[in-house]
C-alpha cells in the first residue's frame, strides 16, 4: 500500500509517543506511575489506529 507523507508523519509521531510511554513503564514497573504508563500505551495504540484509519478514509492519495 502506497502512503503519503502525512500518513508517515502521523504514524511516526504516534509511535514516538508510544515508545516514550512504554520506556517509562519499563523503568518503573512497580510504581503506580509505571502501571498507568502501561495502560496509557494501550490507549495510545488505539488512538494511533483511529487516527490512521480516519486519515486513510479521507486522504485521496492513500485511499
Amino acid at each position: 500500500m502506497k502512503t503519503c507523507h502525512r500518513f508517515i508523519r502521523i504514524k511516526t509521531g504516534h509511535e514516538r509517543h508510544i515508545q516514550s510511554v512504554l520506556s517509562h513503564a519499563t523503568r518503573h514497573p512497580d510504581r503506580p506511575a509505571g502501571k498507568y504508563s502501561a495502560k496509557q500505551s494501550v490507549d495510545a495504540k488505539r488512538a494511533m489506529a483511529r487516527a490512521l484509519n480516519v486519515h486513510l478514509a479521507r486522504c485521496r492519495e492513500c485511499g
